[in-house]
C-alpha cells in the first residue's frame, strides 16, 4: 500500500472511531477495521450490525467491560 494510501486508510479508521465513541458503540479500533474489511469484501453492513448487536444480547457484560477498559 503507498504512503498515501495508508495514510488515508487510518484517517478513515479515526473518524470512524471517533462517531463509534459519539455513539457509544463500545467498540475498539480493531473490531471496527474488521467491519470496513468485511464491508469492502461485499458484506451487507446492515446484517453486520445484526450480527454485532445479537452478540451483544448474549454477552452484555463483555461490551460493558469494553467501554471502561477504552482510553
Amino acid at each position: 500500500m503507498d504512503p498515501a494510501a495508508a495514510r488515508t486508510a487510518r484517517d478513515s479508521l479515526e473518524l470512524v472511531f471517533h462517531m463509534s465513541n459519539i455513539l457509544d458503540t463500545g467498540l475498539d479500533r480493531h473490531t471496527l477495521s474488521v467491519l470496513i474489511s468485511l464491508c469492502d469484501l461485499g458484506f451487507n453492513p446492515e446484517a453486520l450490525a445484526a450480527v454485532i448487536k445479537e452478540l451483544r444480547q448474549e454477552n452484555p457484560s463483555s461490551s460493558s467491560e469494553q467501554r471502561t477498559l477504552a482510553p
